[in-house]
This record gives C-alpha cells, structure tokens and sequence, in this order.
C-alpha cells in the first residue's frame, strides 16, 4: 500500500483509510473470481466524495499540467470526471461503451479482465492538441485504459495523465499505459 504522502497529497490524511472504508469488496461480481470494488458507499458519504475529488485533481491543477478536457470512463468515470472537469476548469467528455453515443464516433475493441468490449468517442469532441487527462474508478487490467489512451490518440488529443481511486497492481494494468503519468489514490 503506498502512503497517501507520497502521492503528493500531505494535506489529505486518512485517505487510505477512507478508501478502505467506504469502498467495499463485492466477490465474484459480476463473474465467479472476480472481487468488484463497490464505490456506491463512497459517493453516497459527501465529506467522503468531496476529499476523493479534491485528491483526484491534486497535481492537474497546477499550469505546467494544464488540462483542457476530462475524459470519464463509463460509467463509474463519469461519476468522478464531471467534478474534476469542473474544478479544473476544462471540458468533460465521455467515453462509452459500443451505441451509447449519437452522431460519427471512434472505435476501440479491448479485452478486460472477464471479457471483451468496445469504446466509443465523439470525433468532435477532442480536438487536435487538446490535453486530455483520463479518470476513472479503477485500473486493473489495464484494457480499458489503453483503449481509452487509443481513442484520444487517434481524436488528436494528448494525454497528459491518467486519475484513478485504486489500482489494482497486483494484475499488471499500468504499463500499458506507456509514457502516461498514472495517479492513483490507493494502490493494491
């Protein structure tokens, strides 16, 4: 487990704890073996959220990282990406699974820990140059996000980092990744 000082965030003790406590273990959902990571307790306290957001944007605030668009991974991404965006001052953009999306989109076929999937983003909205930072709940495998880092890529954005509330390290997600800075508040 890493020390929430080392993440950069002194002025948030406690944040394992809280994690800790207000994420819960759901075994073998949605498929036999697989422990799902219930954040449903953590939005539903507010102190709770507000300290997760605060923790979350920590780092991407600052002018040398500025962000122009916020990239929620549907659907528990957008739960927290929306407040990031807005505290950050930049645009909110949703990433969501195969024909959820109106209008021309990019595609990407990924595989995740207990199957296969496809994303989806509007074209227009990232822009050519655009600094995208991706956030979402968990990075565990790390398909989700190399199909969310593609996406950008291909809309013309730059990602400059990547916020998530936990990242299960134990299954190898982060290098594929590549060069993006990962900021995960608790590390498993």
């Amino acid at each position: 487990m890493t020390d929430p000082e080392l993440l950069g965030l002194p002025g948030l003790p406690g944040l394992h704890e809280l994690l800790r406590t207000l994420v819960r273990d759901v075994p073998d959902w949605p498929l036999p073996g697989v422990v799902f990571k219930d954040i449903t307790p953590l939005l539903a306290d507010a102190e709770g959220f507000a300290t997760v957001i605060d923790a979350l944007v920590d780092g991407w605030a600052a002018g040398s990282a500025s962000v122009d668009r916020v990239v929620g991974v549907e659907a528990r991404g957008f739960i927290l990406a929306a407040p990031v965006a807005l505290r950050l001052g930049a645009g909110f953009v949703p990433v969501r699974k195969e024909g959820k999306l109106p209008g021309p989109t990019l595609r990407e076929a990924y595989a995740l820990e207990y199957g296969e999937a496809v994303l989806e983003i509007r074209q227009d909205t990232i822009q050519p140059g655009d600094r995208v930072l991706i956030v979402d709940d968990v990075l565990a495998t790390g398909g989700t996000a190399a199909a969310t880092i593609e996406l950008i890529q291909r809309a013309g954005g730059q990602v400059v980092g990547m916020s998530v509330l936990i990242e299960l390290g134990f299954l190898g997600g982060a290098p594929r990744l590549g060069d993006v800075p990962l900021h995960a508040l608790l590390k498993i």
